[in-house]
């Protein structure tokens, strides 16, 4: 067994499987007496992108809330490494969720970047107040995330003067800029006109290509079937089946998968060009 490292992700590798280091177990989150996530059990691969799907109002979000360790959760537990995760440090530990956030990035439907900073202020702000890096490291740092996302030439631009598209990229920037080991994105097309989305999937689509663990709430179902490695689909706050895309897509096991992709093609289908 050796050890393997993709974008800074440390792995168990047998031959050349490398081992799920990101483990949600028995998760179930209460909003007072309703259940929005039940007994949801899953293995996130290492250096893969997942695509989570279902309906609205399924738990998709709170799924990522709980993860990131912005939501405290009621029973079951989160690993990741070395790392655990319990219900009870979901509410209570303050030092373990402040060590835990840190290796995740978040990537929310709205921007919420900050609209009196530039770009370059939004990517170098939290690295120098976080991280300690010094400005020349962070401008560096963020010059060079920004030519990653194809916003290099925006660099001294307000949020303002920013297509959705590029300000969802700036998000993203923003994001990587803490060094996160995953990658989280809520829905982050959904506010977009349709002719934005490309450019912003298409960062995801090189991430991907570079090892990044990425989980991705989404209903753009044509890009994970073309770009996920794992499918899964949330029905009512559990999860009713997961797999390859060709699994999921093609061959759904679930009564309730085979009808949500049903009605999803069927209003694509007839939705306006």
């Amino acid at each position: 067994m050796s050890t393997t490292t993709i974008y800074g992700l440390k792995g168990k590798t047998v031959g050349k499987q490398i081992i799920m280091t990101l483990k949600i177990e028995s998760l179930t989150k209460m909003y007072g007496s309703t259940e929005v996530l039940r007994d949801f059990s899953i293995e996130i691969p290492t250096g893969k992108l997942t695509a989570v799907i279902g309906r609205s109002g399924c738990g998709k979000s709170t799924l990522l809330r709980c993860i990131q360790g912005l939501e405290p959760f009621d029973a079951g537990r989160i690993s990741f490494e070395d790392q655990v995760l319990t219900a009870e440090q979901s509410h209570h530990g303050a030092n373990a969720l402040r060590s835990w956030r840190s290796q995740f990035g978040m990537v929310f439907q709205s921007f919420h970047l900050f609209p009196h900073l530039t770009v370059e202020q939004n990517i170098t702000t939290a690295p120098r107040v976080v991280r300690g890096l010094s400005e020349k490291d962070a401008r560096d740092q963020a010059h060079a995330l920004l030519e990653k996302v194809g916003l290099g030439k925006f660099a001294a631009r307000f949020p303002s003067q920013l297509s959705g598209g590029q300000q969802q990229r700036a998000a993203i920037a923003r994001a990587l800029a803490m060094s996160p080991r995953v990658m989280l994105y809520d829905e982050p097309t959904s506010a977009l006109d349709p002719w934005l989305v490309e450019e912003v999937l298409n960062v995801m689509k090189q991430l991907n290509g570079e090892g990044l663990t990425q989980i991705l709430v989404t209903h753009e179902v044509g890009f994970a079937r073309t770009m996920a490695h794992q499918v899964a689909f949330i029905h009512e706050g559990t999860l009713a089946e997961s797999g390859t895309p060709e699994r999921v897509f093609d061959a759904p096991e679930r009564t309730e998968t085979r009808i949500f992709l049903q009605k999803f093609f069927e209003k694509v289908a007839h939705s306006p060009t």
